[in-house]
């Protein structure tokens, strides 16, 4: 047993470091991907029947392909046309699409949560349509989908998982790396997982505790 759990302290640096990088890459992705669903969100709904196919099309396309196939295909199909990007370029764009298509539904229904009656007295203060949404309608429908849209931070950290597929070296590359060079897999990926969840199980206690405590204010 001991020897199991000896090696931990010997490879923890560098998952650390790969663990680092795994966070990086998630927040990249969802700073970018979280605005872009905010406004597929708005697009979806829009008059504008072009603005609506698009903003669907994207949506779709998001959801439906996975995310391992969002990175091979940044990473391995975009030079068939000309185009490389580095593995931490690929997972940012692959994982913030995915971002984009699934928080856009979340947000979507966001803002149909917010009462008719806050339309309505935008409408009555005499605001344009785009000045009510920006000022009254999207800060109460973001705060009504801050749970959800946290809970779903946590599901693209665990999903940073799959960019090891594309020699991105963030923490399960790392743990590879540690278990071809000494064999010992099930104590590395032991380690690995439970790195995870020291960072998602309480994030999840926190995630549903505000939830409930918002939910008694909606």
């Amino acid at each position: 047993m001991s020897e199991f759990f000896g090696n931990w302290s010997v490879w923890l640096p560098e998952l650390l470091d790969g663990y680092k990088f795994s966070l990086q890459i998630c927040a990249l992705a969802l700073l970018w991907g979280v605005p872009v669903g905010l406004f597929l969100a708005i697009g979806t709904d829009s008059k504008i029947k072009m603005l609506r196919i698009f903003s669907i099309c994207i949506v779709e396309l998001g959801r439906g392909a996975p995310v391992l196939i969002l990175l091979q295909f940044f990473y391995f199909g975009l030079p068939n046309v000309h185009v490389s990007l580095s593995s931490a370029a690929a997972s940012v764009l692959a994982l913030g699409w995915s971002t984009a298509a699934y928080t856009s539904e979340i947000i979507r229904g966001g803002l149909k949560a917010v009462p008719p009656g806050q339309r309505e007295a935008a409408v009555t203060l005499g605001l344009a349509p785009a000045t009510a949404m920006r000022i009254v309608i999207v800060p109460q429908a973001m705060r009504i989908c801050l749970p959800p849209l946290l809970g779903f931070a946590l599901v693209m950290l665990q999903t940073t998982s799959l960019c090891f597929t594309i020699a991105l070296p963030e923490i399960v590359s790392r743990a590879n790396e540690i278990g071809s060079a000494t064999f010992q897999y099930m104590s590395v990926l032991m380690l690995t997982g439970l790195m995870y969840a020291a960072v998602c199980i309480p994030a999840t206690i926190v995630v549903s505790q505000m939830e409930r405590r918002l939910s008694r204010h909606i």
